[in-house]
C-alpha cells in the first residue's frame, strides 16, 4: 500500500556533534525545534519557563528559532496555529505556569478542533515546591494545569526527570502531526535548568516523520468503479483536501462532477472554477445546496471532510449522510463520523487521487477544455460572473453609505493582489465572507508549487491555508487577528488581510502590536457595527430577547494610531477606493481600517438559526 516517503520538512541535519558537551533541558528542546526547521516559538516569558528563553536566546544568536512575544498567551496559540496551516510545520507555543497556562487554552483547543499540529509546552515550579502553595503552582496538588490540558490535546504529559524529556518530547511532536492536533508538555522548572552531558538529540525527528503516501487499494479500485458507473456525481471539498485540490478538481472534471465546499474548504477551489456550485452550510449558496439535494444525483464523494456540523450541512441526512457517500480521508477519526457511507477511502488524498487520474484515464475518461473567465469585469458588467448564486447579489453593487458589508466583500478581492489571503474572524465576519468574499485565484486546476526562492516561482502560491482560512470549528472571537500575524510570518510576501469584528478587536485587538513590532504588512479590517453583529441579528432573527448585543461607538482608527498603527476612518465607500492599496500592501508594518458598516443590512446566518432553533 505504500506507493512513496514524503518528508514533512527540509532535510537539517539531526547527526550529533563529535564530542558531548553540556545541555539544558531548554537547549535540548532548542535543538529539537532547531531539526525540525521551525523559525518561531509564540509565546510569552515568565520566571518558570525562563530557561527556556535563554535557551531561545542562544538559539536566536546561531540564526535559528526567533521567539515571537504575543501580547496575551491565547494570542500566542492563535498565532502558532496561523503558522502551522500556512507553512506545514509544527506550530510551536509556550507560556509560563499557572495563569500563563490556562490563558493557553482557549487556543489550543482551536488548534484540536481544526486539528492543526501544535506542541505545547508548558512549566511548572521547581519538583520540591509541588504541593506547598507555590507562587503560581499548577501541579497535580494545585490548579492542574496539565490535568486541564488532557481534554484539548492529543498527548498530555509531565516531565518530572531529565531523563524522561527527550522521549516525552519526540512523542508529543510525533503525536501532534499523526493525530493532527495539539500536543502538551509540562516541564518544571528545574528540570528544565538541569544539565545533561550528550553530543545532541537522539532521534532523528525529520526521519521519524517522514510519512509514507498510502492509500487503500481496494477501496480506491470501488470508488474508481462508482465513478465511472455515476451519471450524476457531486464533489464535496473539505478542508482536509488542500494538499490535493488540484488533482481533486481534475478528477471531478474527467467524470463530470460538480464541485462544492464546506465552509472551510472554500479558499482551495477558485471561485471561477466552472465545475464549482459554491459553499454548502453555513452562510453558503442556494446553488450549493441545490447540487446537493438534485435527486438526479447518484453518487456524493466528499473529501477531507471533518462531517462537524458546519462541513456536513447541518448533518443532512438528505443531501449529503446517506447511503450515496463515499468518504474520502486521511484522517480515520473524521470517518467515524459518516457510518451511512456506502464506502470509506483511507490514504493519503493526493495519492489518491493522483491514482484515480491514472485508473479514469486508462477507462478513456479525459480532461475537457476549461473556459477562463474574466475576472477583472466580475462587477464592472453588472453582472455576477460566478458560476454560483449569491443573495441579494444587487447589494454587491452598492455603494451607498454606510458600507454595505455585501458591497465591501466584493470589492476587497479587486482592491487587493491575488495572492492576498483572507482570514476571517468569529461572528458576522465569517458570514459575509463566507458568501460574498470570491478571491481572484485564476488557477483552476494547479495547485503544486516550489520551496520560495527556487527561479520562477514566487508568484505561485503555496498549497497549504488558502486563500480563505477561519476557525471555523471551535470558532473562537479573535482568532484571526493572532493567526493573521502567524500567517503573515509564514507567508512572507502574500499580503494578509484580517477581518474582524469590533466585538473580536475589543477582546484581542492588542495583539496588532505584534504585527507592529515584527513589521509585518497585515491590513486588520474591523466591521464596526457598535454591536456584536452575530448576536444581534441572531436575536431578531430567531425571536429571542434583545439583550447583551450592543457595544459602545469606539473609535478604532484612534486605537491603532495610539499603538503606533497607520489607521483610517472608512465611512463611506469612496473612503475605501481612495485608498492606495497596493502600497499599503507593501508597506513594513501593519494598517487598521475602521470601516462603519450598515447594521441593518442581515447576515446570511438563517441556516445557523434553524440549528439553533432545532437544538
Amino acid at each position: 500500500m505504500v506507493a512513496q516517503v514524503r518528508t514533512l520538512y527540509p532535510a537539517v541535519s539531526a547527526e550529533p556533534s563529535a564530542s558531548p558537551r553540556i545541555y539544558e533541558g531548554g537547549d535540548l528542546i532548542l535543538g529539537y525545534l532547531e531539526q525540525l526547521g521551525v523559525e518561531y516559538v509564540f509565546g510569552i516569558p515568565g520566571g518558570a519557563i525562563e530557561p527556556l528563553y535563554n535557551a531561545r536566546a542562544r538559539s536566536q544568536r546561531r540564526g535559528s528559532v526567533r521567539a515571537v512575544v504575543a501580547r496575551h498567551e491565547t494570542g500566542a496559540a492563535f498565532m502558532a496555529e496561523g503558522y502551522a496551516r500556512n507553512t506545514g510545520r509544527l506550530g510551536v507555543c509556550c507560556s509560563t505556569t499557572g495563569p500563563g497556562a490556562t490563558n493557553l487554552i482557549t487556543g489550543v483547543a482551536s488548534a484540536y478542533e481544526n486539528q492543526i499540529p501544535m506542541l505545547v509546552i508548558t512549566p511548572q515550579t521547581s519538583l520540591s515546591h509541588f504541593g506547598r502553595k507555590a507562587f503560581q503552582e499548577s501541579s497535580d496538588t494545585a490548579v492542574n494545569t496539565v490535568g486541564m490540558f488532557q481534554h484539548c490535546t492529543h498527548y498530555n504529559t509531565l516531565v518530572s526527570h531529565i531523563d524522561q524529556l527527550e522521549h516525552k518530547l519526540t512523542s508529543a511532536i510525533m503525536t501532534a502531526f499523526n493525530a493532527s492536533g495539539p500536543a502538551h508538555v509540562s516541564v518544571p522548572l528545574d528540570v528544565l535548568r538541569s544539565a545533561v552531558s550528550t553530543s545532541g538529540p537522539a532521534y532523528n525527528l525529520t526521519s521519524l516523520l517522514a510519512r509514507p503516501a498510502w492509500k487503500d487499494e481496494s477501496a480506491l479500485a470501488t470508488m474508481v468503479e462508482l465513478l465511472l458507473a455515476a451519471k450524476k456525481p457531486v464533489f464535496v471539498l473539505g478542508g482536509g483536501c488542500q494538499d490535493a485540490a488540484g488533482l481533486i478538481l481534475r478528477a471531478a472534471m474527467m467524470v463530470g462532477a460538480r464541485v462544492v465546499t464546506t465552509p472551510d474548504g472554500k479558499g482551495l477551489i477558485s471561485p471561477f472554477h466552472p465545475t464549482y456550485d459554491g459553499v454548502v452550510s453555513f452562510a453558503g449558496h442556494v446553488s450549493a445546496e441545490r447540487t446537493l439535494r438534485d435527486p438526479e444525483v447518484d453518487l456524493m464523494i466528499t473529501i477531507g471532510n471533518l462531517l462537524s456540523e458546519w462541513s456536513s450541512n447541518n448533518w443532512d441526512s438528505e443531501g449529503l449522510l446517506n447511503s450515496q457517500l463515499v468518504h474520502v480521508d486521511s484522517n480515520e477519526g473524521n470517518l467515524t463520523r459518516s457510518p451511512m457511507a456506502r464506502l470509506h477511502v483511507r490514504g493519503s488524498i493526493d495519492t489518491i487521487f493522483e491514482s484515480v487520474i491514472i485508473e479514469l484515464g486508462k477507462a478513456g475518461r479525459h480532461l475537457g477544455s476549461i473556459e477562463r473567465q474574466d475576472t477583472d469585469e466580475h462587477v464592472s458588467s453588472g453582472q455576477s460572473l460566478l458560476p454560483f448564486e449569491v443573495t441579494d447579489f444587487a447589494k454587491c453593487l452598492d455603494a451607498s453609505s454606510p458600507v454595505k458589508p455585501q458591497w465591501l466583500m466584493t470589492k476587497l478581492t479587486q482592491l487587493f493582489p491575488p495572492s492576498t489571503r483572507y482570514l476571517a474572524d468569529a461572528g458576522n465576519s465569517f458570514a459575509w465572507s463566507t458568501h460574498y468574499l470570491h478571491p481572484f485565484d485564476r488557477r483552476l486546476l494547479d495547485r503544486r508549487h516550489r520551496e520560495r526562492g527556487e527561479r520562477g516561482e514566487r508568484d505561485r502560491r503555496s498549497n497549504c491555508g488558502g486563500l480563505f482560512q477561519a476557525g471555523f470549528e471551535f470558532a473562537p472571537m479573535g482568532w484571526a487577528i493572532g493567526n493573521a500575524v502567524g500567517t503573515a510570518l509564514a507567508r512572507p510576501g502574500d499580503p494578509v488581510v484580517c477581518i474582524t469584528g469590533d466585538g473580536s478587536m475589543l477582546m484581542s485587538g492588542q495583539e496588532i502590536t505584534v504585527a507592529q513590532q515584527l513589521g509585518l504588512p497585515v491590513v486588520f479590517i474591523v466591521l464596526n457595527d457598535a454591536r456584536l453583529g452575530m448576536v444581534a441579528h441572531g436575536q431578531i432573527l430567531g425571536g429571542g430577547e434583545r439583550i447583551g448585543a450592543e457595544l459602545p461607538q469606539v473609535d478604532f482608527r484612534r486605537m491603532a494610531e495610539a499603538m503606533g498603527i497607520r489607521g483610517y476612518l472608512i465611512q463611506t465607500p469612496q473612503d475605501l477606493l481612495n485608498l492606495n492599496i497596493p502600497a499599503i500592501c507593501m508597506q513594513k508594518s501593519p494598517t487598521l481600517l475602521d470601516i462603519r458598516i450598515d447594521a441593518s443590512e442581515v447576515p446570511p446566518i438563517g441556516r445557523r438559526i434553524q440549528a439553533l432553533q432545532a437544538m
